[in-house]
């Protein structure tokens, strides 16, 4: 049973009908404790990077003991962003740090020879495939996903795919069994439900 985590920042619905439609078995945890024997963990988020701190440390301290004991670990727009150390649009509040590095803003002055990058970014945009990795098996190069957020996280060692809009950006992030995605892979069509398979793959392993 997959924990899809509800914070109050997350787009559950079309998560929830995503995972139903690749037959995926899940359940959302009232208390950090109904985690307990998870066979994988989905942080989805949208809006402000201080919702994270719904995620009180009893949430935080079960989440880091389940990756520790080898739970896959998936986080969406806002949950990739809560896997880095933290973002500047929350100064002082702490993410998992699961991976290095702090998201910031969009540089939405950037040109582009047309006109000026808008910022929140929204819309569809394509993927850049910077290495191999389970994540993105099966992704091509350019495929395009649907994004929407204003603060991105910094291209480091864990980025298995970056985009550009104004700057490149980590789209897609893998560390061992922990992933995450800039993007909404459930408004993502065929792509997204591509993605969101390879992890479920990662659940079944």
């Amino acid at each position: 049973m997959i924990a899809l985590v509800d914070y109050g920042a997350g787009n559950l619905t079309s998560v929830r009908k995503a995972l139903r439609h690749l037959g995926a078995r899940f359940a959302t945890p009232a208390t950090p404790a109904e985690m307990a024997g998870a066979s994988a963990i989905i942080v989805p988020g949208v809006g402000n990077f201080e919702a994270t701190t719904a995620l009180a440390p009893d949430w935080r301290d079960r989440i880091a003991a389940a990756v520790a004991g080898g739970t896959p670990l998936l986080g969406i727009c806002v949950g990739l962003q809560w896997l880095f150390e933290g973002s500047d649009e929350a100064p002082g509040v702490a993410g998992l740090a699961a991976m290095s590095g702090t998201c910031a803003l969009i540089r939405g002055d950037e040109y582009d020879g047309f006109g000026r990058f808008k910022v929140p970014h929204v819309g569809w945009n394509s993927l850049h495939v910077r290495r191999d990795s389970w994540l993105l098996a099966g992704v091509r190069e350019g495929d395009q996903v649907y994004f929407t957020h204003s603060y991105a996280a910094p291209v480091t060692a864990a980025c298995v795919a970056s985009t550009r809009y104004g700057v490149d950006f980590a789209s897609a992030v893998q560390r061992d069994h922990v992933a995450g995605v800039q993007f909404h892979p459930e408004k993502s069509g065929a792509v997204g439900l591509r993605i969101l398979g390879n992890f479920l793959e990662q659940v079944a392993a």
